[in-house]
């Protein structure tokens, strides 16, 4: 642990500013921690912690089972390790009877937790340097002196945070904190309420977030959060807590650990949601929301740990990327509009002339049915005879399924229409980084070259989806997208490999790709999504695709952005009240309540139908009619809708 302490005087006491490798990791983006210790020893073992069995004397009597638990959340995914020490304080001890263990355990927990790590590191060949250590402190002590003997341990053993988690008893909380935070050897102090509005009309904070927030600051805290709550009081507290003064300023950072579900009326049923998926998702969102470090508590265990550090990875930050292709001297690409790739196809050249252009989206089948595969066939076909749009893009494993990859789709399509020397349509392959490793991308990159895929838009790509029909898959992300843009427009595009090796046979031998990217502009985070918009942009991205947009005013936000590369909003063709709502339900989607009320509107199937199709057509036509650069057509649920939609809009 590296901690450097500057000290400062505020109107209570002398409190030292840390800086420390922790924080300065946390500030990279959104850090994921273990969940629940105490709800795993007892699924473990079956005893419930009692005076006569403390989860806490694990340490020295059970070593190999919490070690056991700190990898299994290494393995997991998690970087940070919460020691076993929740009630490891002199009250609680000294009522079990093992008053003079205190500092004992506490040694020996830190100590676990850094052993678990260096096998994990040593297993996985990855830098030790991205893992860290928490020790955990809860609210049993009577009282501040009855929490010195542990914190001392804890700070002596170089624990790299202390977390104060599951405090009601703000006051308390504020207490330790003070204490702590005055040492001058103090790691980072992490300050968790367990703050719960409660349910029903009359729901409040015990404490608003906000004014939490500036109170743990204020007593010295670097990071305010909350835990042992359920997962959407943990969303409304990062939602509150961002507007702190000392959040916005960026002094204090945000923390989440909510427990895996609590029961909420779904339909006609009382569910508590401790899907693992669920909390993948929600570690997403509670990211975007700006959380600096998430977690679980109660039931958050490695399966669901897995999820959210597959969620997590899916959104990682590209910005400041240690990824690195090897320079080149002297190569300056062209501008878009005298570049050769016009040639690629009419969506290539239209975007380059500055023309409308519009693509539409294809799924690939996930089976092996021939009329899946005749049905997009003939959709491309139709297309082409009828003139209706520029391009057909491909989804690579959307929502994190086993479907066909674009590659190969675009070839039997290729196949059973007999083109054989040149394409009547433009393919869009969509390319993720989430299942294959950097030699696979490009290796896959000099396939569809040459294949003649010469589109490409680069996603980082979903997680793969919990299910219970699938083996599990492990989510690689290698490379993200603001990284895959880069190698391709700056090495492959220029004649040269990743390692910066000639591709082969002369100057005039490189790819020629038109490079395609994504963005949301409804998302939670709105800036940090500019921000990846930024460095794709700078990576060499050639063109933007949004997710669907349901919210005209949404374009706002990217709109003087659409004066430096062409940006293609994203239409959505739905077709029903409950098409909407299961769409609703996918992650970079914000589907309005609004809009799912507009079809519960009418009760004829029919007549949701046309509503669809008419939001879909108004939609293309404003952002024509606004000289955006093209659409994007979604309609996942009716081939034959996005088709009418085209028509109309040709029309």
């Amino acid at each position: 642990m590296t901690v450097v302490a500057i000290r400062i005087t505020t109107d209570r006491m002398t409190i030292p500013i840390i800086k420390s490798n922790f924080l300065e990791s946390l500030r990279t983006g959104t850090t994921l921690a273990d969940g629940g210790i105490g709800s795993l020893i007892f699924q473990l073992t079956g005893r419930l912690a009692s005076p006569d069995f403390l989860y806490e004397s694990l340490n020295i009597r059970n070593p190999a089972l919490i070690k056991g638990i700190h990898l299994s959340s290494l393995a997991a995914g998690a970087t940070v390790i919460t020691t076993n020490t929740f009630s490891a304080n002199e009250t609680e001890f000294t009522a079990a009877g093992i008053g003079d263990q205190v500092a004992q355990i506490n040694y020996a927990a830190v100590q676990i937790a850094r052993e678990a790590i260096e096998d994990h590191v040593a297993e996985y060949s990855v830098d030790i340097d991205e893992f860290f250590v928490m020790g955990s402190i809860g609210p049993g002590g009577s009282g501040v002196d009855a929490y010195s003997s542990q914190i001392n341990a804890l700070v002596e053993s170089g624990v790299d945070a202390i977390l104060l988690e599951t405090f009601t008893d703000i006051e308390r909380l504020i207490e330790i904190t003070l204490h702590i935070s005055s040492k001058s050897d103090a790691p980072p102090v992490i300050s968790h309420g367990a703050l719960d509005p409660g349910v029903g009309n009359n729901q409040a904070w015990p404490i608003e977030p906000a004014k939490f927030a500036a109170l743990v600051a204020n007593a010295g805290a670097a990071i305010a959060g909350i835990n042992c709550v359920a997962p959407w009081v943990a969303s409304e507290f990062i939602s509150a807590a961002k507007l702190s003064p000392n959040v916005v300023s960026g002094e204090l950072l945000l923390s989440a650990m909510p427990n895996a579900g609590g029961f909420e009326r779904i339909g006609h049923r009382f569910l508590a949601r401790s899907n693992p998926e669920y909390m993948g998702t929600l570690a997403r969102q509670l990211g975007d929301s700006g959380a600096s470090l998430v977690g679980g508590c109660c039931e958050v265990h490695p399966e669901h740990v897995r999820e959210m550090s597959a969620y997590l990875k899916s959104r990682t930050s590209s910005i400041g990327t240690n990824f690195t292709v090897a320079k080149t001297s002297g190569v300056v690409r062209k501008r878009l509009t005298d570049d050769p790739r016009k040639m690629n196809g009419r969506f290539s050249q239209k975007i380059a002339d500055g023309q409308f252009a519009i693509s539409v989206e294809m799924v690939a089948p996930t089976g092996a049915d021939p009329k899946a595969l005749d049905l997009r066939a003939r959709m491309v076909q139709e297309i082409v005879d009828e003139d209706i749009a520029d391009a057909v893009d491909i989804t690579d494993g959307s929502r994190g399924l086993p479907l066909v990859p674009p590659g190969d789709l675009v070839e039997i399509i290729r196949n059973r229409l007999e083109w054989r020397d040149n394409d009547q349509l433009e393919f869009i392959a969509h390319f993720t980084g989430r299942d294959i490793n950097t030699l696979a991308v490009q290796s896959r990159l000099m396939g569809y070259h040459l294949r003649g895929i010469h589109n490409v838009l680069f996603i980082t790509g979903d997680p793969p989806k919990m299910s219970p029909t699938y083996p599990r898959s492990s989510a690689v992300f290698d490379m993200n997208s603001v990284q895959m843009i880069r190698a391709t427009a700056n090495q492959l595009n220029v004649g040269r490999d990743f390692g910066g090796n000639p591709l082969g046979g002369g100057p005039e031998q490189r790819t020629k790709f038109m490079i395609g990217t994504g963005i949301e502009p409804e998302a939670i985070n709105i800036t940090a999504e500019i921000d990846r918009l930024k460095a794709k942009i700078d990576a060499g991205a050639d063109y933007v695709m949004t997710q669907p947009v349901f919210d005209d005013s949404a374009m706002k936000s990217i709109e003087s952005y659409r004066y430096l590369i062409p940006v293609l909003p994203g239409v959505m063709v739905i077709r029903s009240t409950a098409h909407a709502e299961r769409i609703a339900q996918v992650p970079g989607v914000n589907l309005p309540q609004r809009v799912i009320d507009n079809f519960r509107k009418y009760a004829d199937a029919g007549d949701q139908v046309k509503a669809g199709f008419d939001f879909a057509v108004r939609q293309a036509q404003t952002y024509r009619s606004e000289g955006w650069a093209g659409v994007y057509l979604m309609s996942p649920a009716s081939v034959s809708a996005a088709k009418q939609v085209l028509k109309t809009l040709a029309e």
